[in-house]
């Protein structure tokens, strides 16, 4: 790709597997930040090794760890994942393309995200659980191509070690909360990670996507 013709959110082939555009610093050299979405595994890259990708209607891809299906018909509820398609925000929202939100509150046109973001019902398509009935896998641009020895995808839960390493700085949702609760890492000492709010949990309870998401 053109440097130029890169932007946040979109989603790109990077040595074959899926990636998101985190940001674009157009004046390093490797200048275009990725996130491996199976994993969130980071990567610092040019442009010219990336290939844009547009998500479709029923395309399945993982994303930490666990498969989802893209629906475009399929209605959200509190607590599931959207994907932002077509980002029309106002002056208070700060939603983006291919954004992955979380459904806090239904309203007649449309949701409000964990972000606070108001979020009409055309501007995003449902993450649903699973493989859905003639979905389309998406992780691998050629799995023909793809080594099985190069990068395995393993249950976070068979780490002896989270495979993203949280730094002071990010921003964590506890997703089991009612309302969702967002909490900022403030200081890490061996396994233990210390939020915002007096929050004190294990790395690995911390990366199990059922009770936390990385949000930045």
């Amino acid at each position: 790709m053109n440097l130029i013709n890169v932007r946040k959110g979109q989603f790109v082939y990077y040595n074959n597997q899926l990636h998101k555009v985190y940001s674009v610093k157009p004046f390093f050299k490797k200048s275009v930040h990725l996130i491996r979405l199976e994993d969130m595994e980071q990567q610092l890259v040019t442009a010219k090794e990336i290939s844009l990708y547009k998500p479709k209607h029923l395309d399945s891809f993982t994303v930490n760890y666990k498969r989802y299906t893209l629906h475009k018909d399929v209605k959200a509820k509190v607590g599931d994942y959207i994907l932002i398609i077509n980002p029309k925000p106002d002056s208070l929202d700060h939603h983006h393309l291919h954004a992955i939100e979380t459904v806090s509150k239904i309203e007649a046109n449309g949701v409000i995200s964990n972000k606070s973001n108001g979020i009409k019902h055309n501007e995003y398509w449902v993450m649903v659980p699973g493989l859905e009935d003639g979905a389309t896998i998406i992780d691998l641009a050629n799995p023909d191509a793809h080594d099985p020895n190069a990068h395995k995808l393993v249950k976070p839960e068979l780490h002896s070690r989270a495979p993203y390493t949280p730094k002071i700085g990010d921003v964590f949702q506890k997703n089991n909360s009612d309302p969702v609760a967002q909490a900022l890492v403030v200081a890490i000492q061996g396994d233990t990670v210390y939020l915002g709010g007096d929050i004190e949990v294990h790395i690995d309870k911390l990366m199990n996507s059922d009770s936390w998401s990385l949000i930045t």
